[in-house]
């Protein structure tokens, strides 16, 4: 689907919190007031969502992944399946502090997760197990999971968070602004959007609003990495042919010198 301004307003993008809840800093992306409701300016929101994209896609295409975060509840839907279209990973429950800062940590209960759940699937070991240490593993792996299951295969740090409710997720913001990481974030009337590299201003609470702009993303995503499928699909085809070439001088090379060699005879 084409963005344009007709299709964020038909979304509700361009609806804001209530005038006495906005942040100063908001002040060039809101374009009036109507019934005590900030109203967003789409222009700023299709111009800050055409870039948000692109730079995505680029990061995608060099490979880096990124992360999506959502735990507000009636969002978090929304964001696990675009997230899951595209195999990135995504926190949806709630943001464990030291989730970035503190990742080797975070790594150790990744490990662990992963341990439970070898030892569930193989049988012959499981039976080995009391009943009170089986149950004991059920519930631990199904702590785990709850928290972790959107990063269980995040091995590093992400290349950039994509954030539904900056205000919300100001922790997961922190924590990637220390670390260097850049983040990408809806940012409606009430929140600071100066602490996001990449403000899309927005309605963060219609889901409508939220669900087509985190579809914006996630295209721009699997687009880059198409893009970066392809390329290593024409250097590999390249590499077969400078290898076929190398082999067919090689070849030449021998019969010339048996010719030769045949002459001198």
């Amino acid at each position: 689907m084409q963005l344009n301004h007709q299709v964020l307003i038909n979304a509700g993008v361009h609806y804001g919190h209530l005038t006495r809840r906005w942040h100063p800093n908001m002040k060039p992306f809101i374009y009036a007031k109507k019934n005590y409701t900030h109203i967003i300016d789409v222009n700023a929101t299709l111009q800050c969502l055409e870039q948000a994209s692109e730079i995505i896609k680029m990061m995608a295409k060099s490979g880096k992944k990124i992360l999506f975060v959502a735990t507000k509840k009636e969002m978090a839907k929304i964001v696990e399946t675009e997230a899951k279209k595209i195999l990135m990973p995504y926190v949806t429950e709630r943001w464990l502090g030291g989730m970035l800062s503190n990742f080797v940590t975070i790594q150790g209960c990744l490990k662990k997760l992963s341990h439970i759940e070898r030892i569930l699937k193989d049988k012959a070991v499981y039976q080995k197990y009391a009943r009170r240490e089986r149950l004991s593993l059920t519930r631990e792996k199904s702590k785990l999971d709850k928290i972790f299951r959107g990063i269980a295969y995040m091995h590093r740090l992400p290349g950039a968070l994509f954030v539904v409710d900056a205000k919300r997720e100001t922790i997961a913001v922190l924590e990637a602004k220390k670390l260097g990481i850049p983040v990408f974030s809806i940012v409606d009337t009430n929140t600071n959007p100066e602490h996001i590299d990449y403000p899309i201003p927005g309605n963060d609470d219609k889901m409508s609003a939220v669900a087509l702009i985190t579809k914006t993303i996630a295209n721009a995503i699997q687009e880059g990495i198409t893009l970066r499928k392809q390329e290593k699909e024409r250097e590999l085809q390249l590499k077969q042919k400078s290898t076929q070439n190398n082999t067919t001088k090689n070849r030449k090379v021998v019969k010339v010198n048996i010719k030769t060699a045949k002459k001198k005879k």
